[in-house]
């Protein structure tokens, strides 16, 4: 039986066109990198899905190796949408990714065109979806040529497996490359997804302005620094069960220095003074800016969810505020 829901929820979360598309993206996202894999609760991760959909987020972002184990996060994802969305499939925009170790062999790995037809026909698969609303190139490898990579996107797009491509992480060169090549082939490139955040703004030297220039969306990813942008890390220490308590995870303990604990407190203080937390204003500065299409967030609880969707209430900032936020920041 399919979810009950709610009939509003349209209103209650705002959509951005991807750059000179006509698709509307909503201002935040919900990404299954973390969360979403075999070692995590699959109640909860339903429950997640489905209030995220009940709230207005229609887009979901994937990736061919998220998990763990990889792969299965795109399996947990197919599972809740066949149970509980089927009937919403038109409502919903899901992307996936290839480019990143996915499989044993020189084959499973890198932005080969065999790595992304293999990894695209595995991802649709392992979703049961009969096409991806968007497909990345997760990364530039350094070493294939761009011009394999996005033709491999365009045949894609042209055998019915994706409607639009997208680039994850190409430097600024490669990502006018992409551009240009997909362009020619009329398989424009819809979005860009780069980690940005309040800490890491690498992409306002080049890679954002540069989407902004040639009518590409952009996606955010990372917005809180890997959780660097909450309170759990203001004290110093490092909860147990957190990001950076985990051998494994992204976020590795001699990342939380005291440079960069002490930028997050500085934050927190402006945050309070907004009447937001500190992961309320960090996802907020991201979409006050319009070159950003969407935020793509995290979660592990629902409670977590809804607290991202309070900072949709106050996307507007001074310009005393911009200053000190950047002063904060070291820029």
């Amino acid at each position: 039986m399919n979810y009950t829901l709610n009939p509003a929820r349209y209103e209650q979360m705002p959509y951005r066109r991807c750059g000179r598309s006509s698709l509307l993206l909503p201002a935040i996202s919900l990404g299954l990198w973390h969360n979403f894999g075999s070692v995590d609760d699959p109640v909860e991760a339903e429950r997640m899905l489905l209030h995220a959909f009940d709230a207005g987020i229609t887009h979901f972002d994937l990736a061919n190796n998220y998990g763990p184990e990889p792969g299965s996060a795109e399996q947990n994802f197919g599972r809740i949408v066949k149970k509980q969305l089927s009937s919403h499939r038109d409502e919903m925009l899901v992307s996936s990714k290839a480019g990143h170790r996915m499989w044993l062999g020189p084959y499973g790995d890198e932005s080969s065109r065999k790595n992304l037809m293999a990894s695209c026909d595995q991802s649709l698969r392992r979703t049961g979806l009969d096409y991806f609303d968007i497909f990345y190139s997760h990364r530039y490898d350094g070493v294939t040529p761009v011009e394999e990579t996005m033709q491999a996107l365009i045949d894609i797009v042209r055998q019915g497996k994706a409607l639009y491509v997208g680039i994850s992480k190409y430097p600024v060169d490669k990502q006018l490359e992409a551009y240009r090549i997909l362009r020619e082939a009329k398989v424009p490139c819809l979005l860009s997804q780069y980690k940005y955040n309040l800490q890491v703004r690498q992409v306002e030297q080049g890679n954002l302005p540069t989407a902004a220039e040639e009518g590409t969306g952009f996606v955010a990813f990372s917005p809180l620094n890997q959780g660097m942008l909450t309170d759990k890390y203001l004290s110093g220490r490092i909860p147990e069960g957190s990001r950076a308590a985990r051998p494994d995870g992204f976020l590795q303990r001699d990342q939380v220095t005291e440079e960069v604990v002490a930028s997050s407190r500085r934050l927190s203080a402006i945050a309070q003074r907004r009447g937001q937390s500190l992961s309320q204003m960090a996802l907020a500065w991201l979409l006050h800016d319009e070159r950003v299409t969407s935020v793509i967030i995290g979660a592990r609880t629902v409670e977590q969810m809804d607290a991202s969707f309070a900072s949709l209430q106050n996307v507007q900032f001074s310009l005393e505020e911009l200053a000190e936020i950047d002063a904060a920041c070291g820029v």
